[in-house]
């Protein structure tokens, strides 16, 4: 079990299949934790499920209500943050000749900007207390590109490059900026994918098989820890070998 213990940690999309996991695997860890989202009945699930967890409802893409927002989240947390998860994203699908503009901004402001903002702010407490950690969830379409998917490709990649530009900024303030790059994780979305487009996906896995929302959690849990203390500026992928073999196609 990785120790964090008395860690203080702030999660983003805290409400969905790999929010709930990463607050588990966080909880058995000892971490302080700050769950939000903007599903108000499943905040209520994670506080009635772990009585430990703090739980705030924020809807990231209120930018001018971010610097609050942290204000908030500091207090909570006894003024020491020692780490963001930024977890939280949408999508909004669709073939680029046909995108409307609300698709592709949404998912830029949402995605990439609302990260930038909030990670910006904290950021500002982390050099208070002179060591932090921010680690942000990607994915592999960030790397490889997807067919109805240039908004959300876009968004993904352009945090992983955000990313490395934080890490050299604040590296040596002893902050570390870090990104985790998932494939395909099993959830109530690829339940509902037919078993003849579930093989064909699994065939264009190395591992051939879909990822656990544990196997996400337990990267971040690293990142996270002191386990990570010289790692800054870098994507680990949890997708099976997915990226690697989407290239060899």
């Amino acid at each position: 079990m990785i120790d964090l213990k008395n860690l203080n940690i702030i999660v983003t999309g805290s409400t969905g299949v790999i929010g709930n996991s990463i607050l588990e695997k966080l909880v058995l860890g000892g971490s302080n934790i700050l769950a939000t989202g903007t599903n108000e009945e499943k905040l209520k699930e994670i506080k009635n499920k772990y009585e430990k967890i703090n739980t705030l409802k924020f809807d990231i893409s209120d930018h001018k209500k971010i610097e609050e927002f942290v204000e908030k989240c500091n207090s909570i947390l006894s003024n020491k943050i020692d780490v963001l998860i930024n977890n939280a994203g949408i999508t909004k699908d669709n073939l680029s000749i046909r995108m409307k503009e609300e698709e592709w901004k949404k998912v830029i402001d949402i995605n990439l900007s609302s990260t930038f903002f909030l990670t910006k702010n904290v950021i500002k407490k982390m050099l208070k207390t002179k060591k932090g950690k921010i680690v942000n969830v990607t994915s592999v379409v960030g790397h490889s590109g997807n067919i109805g998917q240039a908004n959300y490709a876009a968004s993904k990649a352009g945090i992983i490059a955000m990313s490395k530009s934080l890490a050299l900024e604040y590296g040596k303030k002893n902050i570390t900026v870090n990104c985790v790059s998932p494939g395909f994780i099993m959830s109530d979305m690829t339940d509902k994918i037919s078993k003849d487009h579930t093989e064909l996906l699994k065939s264009r896995i190395s591992l051939n098989k879909f990822g656990n929302p544990e196997d996400v959690a337990n990267t971040i849990a690293f990142l996270c820890s002191d386990l990570s203390d010289y790692i800054t500026g870098e994507t680990i992928h949890v997708n099976g070998g997915m990226y690697f073999s989407w290239q060899n196609l």
